[in-house]
């Protein structure tokens, strides 16, 4: 037994009342509200809701190895993958992990319990592929989508949340410098002319694309995976004009960029390091780490290479 759980049931005794018993669920929702970053405070918050369908009334006490066992098939039960349940599972840890620093209970079921994870698979297109995005004719509607994916890629994979919540003053002296909302950490892109070209024809006021100016991050990146999933021939039957499609890329989304660019890289014996460097990994020990991200000479010079393949066939 804890201090504070010890506290509680003397409190109990003298008072001649039992004690409110605080639930799972009222904690996981305290701790989610001390998270800086709204992305980890969302993710932390879902768990939550997932612990308060499956048993509200769950303590620290009550969450043993059935406990564990149980909630993990009653994910998969309502269709969440390995991946998904996995995120939960860990969530629900790091809170045990921090009730036990923080004195509030000594109990944790964690010991004999395995959180299970797959491998995720590769999302990377081939400079083919690439090709065909940046050139398809499709539905004019896409084009606009094609083109961000293309800017997504000319900036080494930057992340949809980064690039549309850029300010307008994002770019000096011909880089985009912007802090990654995932790590915080500070990034320098040189923008090549062909990103350049991009960034003008979309230029907004409020923000550096005018996309974020009409619609909120989220909203916008979800119509775009939508948009280039449908991408392909579409052919109008019948008299209600019903579309039937043959989509070139069904399962893309814009993580895709980022996985693109890092395995041209690869291809183009880039070395590792400066692929580490271009994406924001640690690589080998943190003073390597520093050093690669001083010389960030060797980076702007792995961009333009993999665009001058991708787009001249330059090798």
């Amino acid at each position: 037994m804890s201090d504070k759980e010890l506290a509680a049931a003397i409190r109990e005794e003298i008072s001649g009342e039992p004690a409110k018993k605080e639930t799972f669920v009222d904690f996981i929702g305290r701790y989610a509200v001390k998270q800086k970053k709204e992305n980890t405070k969302t993710v932390y918050l879902s768990t939550k809701e997932k612990v308060f369908q499956y048993d509200g009334n769950a303590t620290f006490q009550t969450i043993d190895l059935n406990w564990l066992e149980g909630f993990d098939s009653w994910m998969e039960g309502n269709g969440l993958s390995v991946n998904s349940r996995s995120i939960h599972l860990r969530n629900i840890r790091t809170v045990f992990n921090e009730a036990i620093d923080n004195g509030e209970t000594s109990f944790y079921p964690f010991r004999k319990f395995k959180i299970r994870k797959e491998e995720t698979r590769k999302r990377s297109l081939s400079v083919d592929d690439l090709r065909v995005i940046r050139n398809y004719q499709g539905e004019d509607f896409i084009k606009e989508y094609q083109d961000m994916f293309m800017l997504m890629f000319y900036l080494i994979g930057v992340n949809s949340i980064d690039l549309y919540k850029a300010a307008p003053d994002s770019i000096v002296d011909g880089r985009f410098e912007y802090k990654r909302s995932k790590t915080g950490r500070l990034f320098s892109i040189k923008v090549e002319p062909e990103a350049m070209e991009i960034i003008e024809r979309y230029k907004g006021k409020e923000h550096l694309l005018y996309v974020e100016d009409i619609k909120d991050y989220r909203t916008y990146t979800y119509a775009m995976c939508r948009g280039l999933k449908k991408l392909g021939e579409v052919e109008v039957k019948g008299r209600g004009g019903k579309k039937e499609r043959k989509p070139l890329f069904p399962d893309i989304s814009t993580y895709w960029a980022r996985h693109t660019w890092a395995t041209i890289a690869a291809s183009l014996d880039i070395p590792k390091e400066t692929i580490s460097a271009a994406l924001g990994h640690e690589i080998g020990s943190r003073v390597t780490s520093i050093y690669i991200d001083f010389d960030q000479k060797k980076v702007d010079e792995a961009n333009r290479k993999v665009m001058d393949y991708v787009l001249y066939g330059k090798e």
